[in-house]
């Protein structure tokens, strides 16, 4: 973990598109932060092993391991992680799945004001 300035956040999401916009939002905002990019679940976990990260910003669809399942996963390596996860699939199932796993749900697609509410989940006191 890092100092209120200089905060980590894990990026990941299989569209590089995607990852790059919310890179860029976040720095546009917090420009001090460090942000390290993962395309897949199992890149999130195996950075997540090295490093420990202050928060995370998750797909839940890409290939291979789920963003639900990866997100599971990775709050038991990091306890503290604040962690939002992203869909463009909003059904209850999702939400409910991200209430269950303690993190916030945040509808894609990927936009300033989709990227804000996970900078304000991020900055609540837990």
């Amino acid at each position: 973990m890092a100092t209120p300035n200089h905060l980590s956040v894990l990026v990941v999401d299989d569209s590089r598109v995607s990852r790059m916009l919310i890179k860029s939002l976040i720095l546009a905002r917090f420009p001090q932060w460090s942000i390290t990019e993962a395309s897949t679940g199992e890149e999130a976990l195996a950075l997540a092993k090295a490093q420990l990260f202050d928060y995370c910003t998750m797909d839940i669809n890409m290939p291979g391991l789920p963003g639900t399942e990866a997100a599971e996963q990775l709050l038991a390596l990091q306890p503290t992680l604040r962690l939002a996860l992203f869909s463009a699939n909003i059904q209850e199932t999702q939400q409910a799945r991200a209430a269950r796993l303690g993190v916030q749900f945040v509808a894609k697609p990927v936009t300033e004001k989709s990227v804000a509410q996970a900078l304000a989940y991020f900055q609540e006191q837990a």
